[in-house]
């Protein structure tokens, strides 16, 4: 007896055109309805042209928490995950910083009091998701708009120090009118204006 005949198509891989319907579900049904999974596949698509993404993607979320912790992750715990290389850290934080741009953008040039929920929003997402702790001034300006938002230290796991007469520098050298002080730990944002 001789070897069955091939059906055509029978011996490709299952994720042979994955990217073409996802791409076009994506357009015609809207980013919206596609799952997290889904939606980072199709973020690192750019860095690995070739192959399946959807194992990487799901390991990502698994090891982060979820895609805001994919997203806020450095880019040193990126690497760390099997599959992950270099173009694909660079893809997912350049993304991160179009997010942070759009936030920046909703926040710029309006008063930042006004807007509580935006600007916390901001600030979490500017800390992202470190592992260590960071402290943030916000400088704004006599009508509460903000002329810069700056790292002032980075900390360990649990601590972070302040050095006040930096702070009061900065804001003398900006010609701030307030600061808002963000302490940003692995968790949350917290806030505190003078």
């Amino acid at each position: 007896m001789g070897e069955k005949p091939k059906q055509p198509g029978k011996d490709k891989p299952h994720y042979l055109g994955h990217r073409e319907r996802l791409r076009a579900r994506l357009l015609e049904a809207g980013p919206d309805l596609l799952p997290d999974y889904e939606l980072l596949e199709f973020l690192l698509f750019a860095a690995k042209p070739r192959g399946d993404t959807k194992p990487l993607a799901k390991e990502l979320l698994k090891r982060f928490g979820g895609l805001a912790g994919v997203l806020g992750a450095s880019r040193d715990a990126l690497v760390k995950v099997k599959g992950m290389g270099e173009a694909s850290a660079a893809q997912l934080l350049a993304v991160r910083q179009a997010g942070l741009r759009l936030l920046r953008a909703e926040i710029a040039e309006k008063p930042v009091i006004g807007s509580w929920q935006k600007l916390l929003d901001y600030c979490t997402a500017a800390g992202g998701f470190a592992e260590t702790e960071e402290f943030r001034l916000l400088f704004l300006d006599r009508k509460n708009a903000l002329i810069a938002d700056e790292r002032q230290q980075r900390g360990t796991v649990d601590h972070v120090p302040v050095y006040p007469r930096e702070v009061v520098k900065r804001a003398l050298d900006l010609g701030a009118s307030s600061i808002i002080m963000v302490h940003v730990n692995t968790s949350h944002s917290e806030l505190a204006r003078l």
